[in-house]
């Protein structure tokens, strides 16, 4: 084995959007010396946060990558975002990490996207440390925060500090495991004095540090016996506890301090290098061997075979596509050639690169833990694994979050569609969250994502990058018409205009077909009536008007047209003109067969905490949705409902607000169900307005 790997440690910062988590990682880069200043966010300075719509929002859009030393360890550090419309990256950045800091707010407390970002930790069976940030700010309440994370978690939150002061008087932290006081100082330095702990938190400690050995032994089976036997636990053996418990998840750890003042930063650091594991204590992602296709247990060998998995992509247009994954296993170079599993082709390396924020740095080799980048891989995308041919594997990598909003797209600039496309697909190589799709039956292009913001960040980085501007409207429903009757028409064509003239002559019978059964069209005319030539002219006829709609413009369907009989004139007949006889026949039909229109309905699967139950099933009711039926999954009732699609174009910033973000859905296509008439007279006067503009 590698001891430089056991030094590893891939630490990934989860919390919600304000809770100072990049100022947390910026005063982490400075104290460990891989930054010479504080980075501020607040100022535009912070290395972590670069990307210019991070600047103008002041927020972190995207994960980023750095490291520094601490202690003999090299700590990657991978902070991400913790906006809603941006937990889609954090999620697939968390591959890369084996443990996390969870960045609490000591004012704001846990809030919806915690509990997200923590549940992913959860899914990936990450061991923890808590961090509560911000204590220097008016109504921070660190009590509170901790009784909190004990609650909503059922956590054995652990705490190893407690504060020194609060709001503006706050000024630094008492270690519990060395019981001193470190008094900081105000400058953002991270300087501190050591003291004895302030008289009046003598007692507070004390009883705190009760806790700690009480809980610290429950870590470790032998320790726990020891300490019920009354025997007292040495520093060293309480560490011990502390590690086993944080290693198996049974125990939290918790520091507090002040990421902006630079408080409190050298003990999370501590906490990380000690409590967190090694990337040869954690695991590899599941893996499948792509030759028997049966699950391979990939072991963590620095000197074993080579696998990586590339957990995100970052598009440049001058650049190009930048694939940023972590070593499984193995050892790779650059100008190494390597095998991609998922697309089935070779790769070959150029520079393999370290990354430092918005830079990065070469380097002549990486192995188990690196987080590392190549660019301008050919066919990779985020997702794939890579990995010598001949020990072939592939890694189950987590699935992007699905898509909840949806907007039509189109070029600002006539003649700009190619270019608007073309950049929206190098943004979704980095952002597998997004979707970019034409409608075949609206002819618009849809681009869905996670929500407002995130759709709003995607074009400002379209104008960016590629240089296209872009338009953006609610998504037209795709309506379709169809009938509920039937009916025997004529439809007639005939035309004198001096020479030979036009003539066709038909009779039609229309019925409906049940939902979804498409068109069928039937030849039934006998004695000759039609001439064979002219009967499939009569089918485009009506294909085409069914294509253009008879009511209010939307295509017909489930409809079944037979061709029973009609006359011809030896002259005047043509293709065209019992074309056009088919067509008016048809759109005569449908009008007397009862015409209706028909809406699509979405399968709706709500996810909300038990108290919101009530008020989501209230407004599913409101938005015409059939509730199906409720099921409790671990904290959260899921909710299945089926909810017209035109009642669903706003619903993720109505969820949002009802459950105050802690509700999430996703849908799909479930099957069309008739418009009731009140809203089909609507639906027809639109589709009247937008034929006039026209």
């Amino acid at each position: 084995m590698d001891n430089k790997v056991g030094t590893f440690r891939n630490v990934a910062l989860i919390a919600h959007a304000g809770s100072g988590a990049t100022s947390l990682a910026e005063a982490m880069l400075f104290v460990g010396g891989a930054t010479n200043r504080l980075g501020r966010v607040d100022e535009g300075s912070a290395v972590m946060d670069y990307e210019p719509e991070e600047l103008k929002r002041r927020s972190s859009t995207s994960s980023s990558f750095h490291h520094l030393s601490w202690k003999k360890h090299r700590v990657n550090l991978i902070d991400t975002p913790g906006d809603d419309n941006f937990l889609s990256d954090t999620k697939m950045s968390l591959q890369a990490a084996d443990g996390v800091v969870v960045v609490l707010d000591a004012v704001d407390g846990v809030k919806a996207p915690t509990e997200k970002v923590w549940n992913f930790a959860d899914e990936l069976k990450l061991p923890r440390v808590l961090f509560v940030n911000r204590l220097d700010r008016e109504r921070a309440d660190f009590d509170e925060v901790v009784k909190e994370v004990r609650e909503i978690f059922k956590a054995k939150v652990v705490p190893l500090t407690l504060p020194i002061g609060s709001e503006a008087s706050f000024r630094g932290v008492v270690d519990l495991l060395r019981m001193k006081a470190l008094i900081y100082q105000t400058d953002g330095s991270g300087k501190f004095k050591e003291e004895d702990i302030p008289a009046e938190l003598a007692d507070a400690a004390e009883t705190a540090r009760e806790e700690l050995i009480e809980w610290a032994a429950e870590g470790d089976d032998a320790l726990l016996e020891k300490y019920l036997e009354g025997e007292k636990l040495s520093d060293p053996e309480v560490f011990q506890g502390l590690r086993a418990g944080t290693l198996k998840g049974t125990l939290m750890p918790l520091a507090c301090g002040s990421g902006m003042k630079n408080v409190g930063v050298q003990l999370l650091l501590d906490m990380a290098v000690n409590l967190l594991p090694s990337p040869l204590e954690g695991h590899a992602p599941a893996a499948i061997d792509v030759k028997s296709k049966q699950a391979k247990d990939v072991k963590r060998d620095p000197s074993g075979p080579f696998s990586a998995l590339v957990f995100k992509t970052v598009s440049d247009p001058y650049a190009g596509r930048l694939s940023i994954f972590v070593v499984e296993s193995g050892r790779v170079t650059s100008d190494s050639a390597v095998f991609n599993p998922n697309k089935d082709t070779r790769e070959r390396f150029g520079q393999v690169f370290s990354l430092e924020g918005k830079g990065q740095s070469p380097i002549s080799e990486a192995t188990v833990g690196d987080i590392v980048a190549v660019a301008k891989l050919k066919e990779t995308a985020t997702g794939d694994t890579l990995c010598e041919e001949k020990s072939a594997l592939r890694f189950q990598a987590v699935e992007p979050l699905p898509a909840v909003i949806s907007f039509a797209v189109a070029a600002k600039v006539r003649g700009e569609e190619d270019k608007v496309f073309a950049g929206i697909s190098k943004l979704i190589e980095e952002d597998s969250t997004l979707r970019l799709h034409r409608d075949p039956q609206t002819g618009q292009m849809l681009l869905s994502g996670m929500g407002q913001v995130h759709i709003d960040t995607t074009i400002e980085k379209l104008r960016r990058k590629f240089g296209v501007d872009v338009t953006l409207k609610q998504p037209r429903v795709p309506y379709k018409e169809t009938i509920k009757g039937r009916a025997r028409v004529q439809g007639k064509f005939k035309r004198q205009t001096g020479g030979r003239g036009q003539y066709g002559d038909t009779w039609l019978e229309i019925e409906p077909m049940p939902r979804g059964g498409g068109f069928e069209y039937l030849d039934k005319v006998v004695g000759g009536s039609v001439p064979r030539q002219y009967i499939p002219a009569v089918e485009k006829g009506i294909v085409e008007a069914m294509t253009e709609g008879v009511v209010a413009g939307y295509p017909v369907v489930d409809i079944r047209v037979a061709l029973v009989d009609g006359s011809f004139h030896e002259v005047d007949s043509s293709e065209m003109a019992f074309k056009i006889a088919g067509s008016m026949g048809f759109k005569k039909g449908v009008l007397e067969a009862g015409p209706m229109l028909i809406e699509p309905i979405m399968k709706v699967v709500v996810s909300v905490p038990d108290e919101y139950m009530g008020d989501v099933i209230g407004d599913l009711n409101s938005r015409r949705g059939r509730v199906l039926g409720m099921e409790a999954r671990g904290k959260v009732q899921q909710i299945t409902a089926t909810v017209p699609m035109s009642e669903m174009l706003s619903y993720q910033p109505d969820l949002t607000s009802m459950t105050g973000g802690r509700g999430s859905f996703t849908t799909e296509f479930d099957h069309y169900e008739e418009l009731p008439a009140h809203l089909t007279e609507k639906v027809i006067a639109a589709s009247k307005a937008e034929e006039e503009k026209k």
